[in-house]
């Protein structure tokens, strides 16, 4: 399969998981999500690999051989691709299991006296690595990795001049090291792409020691769904302070006591990943928030947008303001008055969660609405 035809195949994949994570969004509200999250993750990737064939080396074997050679080509690349899964064990730290597949690299030569040595080798293995990750935004992060590798190689030499070999065919399996370094791209909290290049540490299976690199894009999609809740809009009632016993009972009829009564609702819920547009199914959700107004005389709402703690300080303030923006747009919108509406953002500052954690994370990112008022007695 060639890189171009891999790469449509992970487009239409991406494509595929890109609208089934929108018709689930569209089904579910989320107000106070008790994220059904799991820090596990499953991802593939195509690239292409490189190797080098120590051609100085051949050419010096078949020179000590009597043998002088007038041709030489080789081929260095192929096409790769890894399978792999990985568990979150922060913010900035996962560990990675995976399959490889390097591909092959070979090599042809002509000597004089119609002598030819063709060679091939072949390298995939299994992987254990550990994941850093430096996030730069909401969306992009830089990638670090470091492991170890178990690879399968298999080395095959065919021709007339075999160096006195009469080893055609040589196979081993080798424990080394690997770096590697990327970047990933966030689509959403489910959805992301990587672009890395892996360094692998290989034997060739006839005494030859060194690298191989993987350039390659990935797509990671990590597993669990949240859990979808009913809105809560609980009234908490404003202490009043208490009527003196030496105090005549007023014969006036008593006012309603104000009340503040506030909801908070998962970022999720009202926006997409990483934007401050209200999508259709939060506008519904403030519905039920304005339909809850009547039958009050309304004194202030206060909306406050919060994140959680990745990306900069400043980015995520900014974010946090813009949503509590169109929280109060919408509401004004409805018939709210605007002068009563106040908007706040707080971006990381106030968490009501560990933010190590996808879980804690999710809980992080809301917008809260305070309404302060009277409600009538209705008679």
């Amino acid at each position: 399969m060639t890189i171009a035809h891999t790469l449509g195949a992970l487009s239409v994949m991406a494509g595929a998981l890109l609208a089934a994570q929108s018709a689930q969004a569209q089904d579910n509200t989320f107000i106070n999500p008790d994220w059904a999250n799991s820090a596990w993750y499953i991802g593939a990737g195509v690239g292409q690999s490189r190797a080098t064939i120590d051609e100085p080396r051949l050419r010096a074997s078949l020179a000590a051989n009597g043998e002088t050679v007038t041709g030489f080509t080789k081929d260095q690349r192929d096409t790769g691709y890894k399978l792999f899964v990985g568990r979150q064990l922060n913010q900035y730290f996962a560990v990675e299991a995976g399959y490889f597949d390097l591909g092959k690299f070979d090599f042809k030569s002509t000597t004089s006296g119609n002598g030819v040595l063709n060679g091939e080798a072949g390298f995939r293995g299994v992987n254990l690595d550990l994941l850093g990750q430096l996030p730069l935004s909401q969306r992009l992060s830089l990638l670090g990795r470091v492991g170890m590798h178990y690879t399968k190689t298999n080395t095959e030499f065919s021709g007339n001049r075999l160096l006195g070999s009469t080893n055609t065919h040589a196979s081993e399996r080798k424990l080394n090291a690997k770096l590697g370094l990327g970047l990933e791209y966030k689509f959403s909290e489910a959805l992301a792409l990587r672009g890395e290049v892996e360094r692998y540490r290989l034997n060739d299976a006839v005494g030859n020691r060194g690298d191989a690199d993987l350039y390659s894009v990935s797509l990671v999609y990590k597993l669990g769904r949240p859990a979808s809740a009913t809105p809560a809009y609980q009234p908490v009632p404003v202490a009043l302070p208490p009527i003196s016993e030496t105090m005549p009972a007023p014969a006036a009829e008593v006012k309603p006591a104000p009340v503040s009564e506030k909801v908070s609702f998962a970022s999720e819920a009202l926006f997409d990943f990483d934007q401050s547009t209200l999508k259709p199914q939060g506008k519904a959700a403030l519905d039920q928030l304005v339909g809850q107004l009547t039958g009050m005389d309304l004194e202030v709402i206060v909306t406050v947008g919060h994140t959680d703690a990745v990306g900069s300080d400043a980015y995520n303030q900014k974010l946090s303001q813009r949503r509590a923006e169109a929280v109060k747009a919408y509401l004004v919108a409805q018939g709210v008055e605007t002068s009563r509406v106040y908007t706040e953002g707080k971006g990381e500052t106030q968490p009501v969660a560990d933010n190590t954690s996808a879980a804690g994370r999710a809980k992080n990112r809301r917008v809260t609405v305070e309404v302060v008022g009277t409600r009538k007695v209705m008679r």
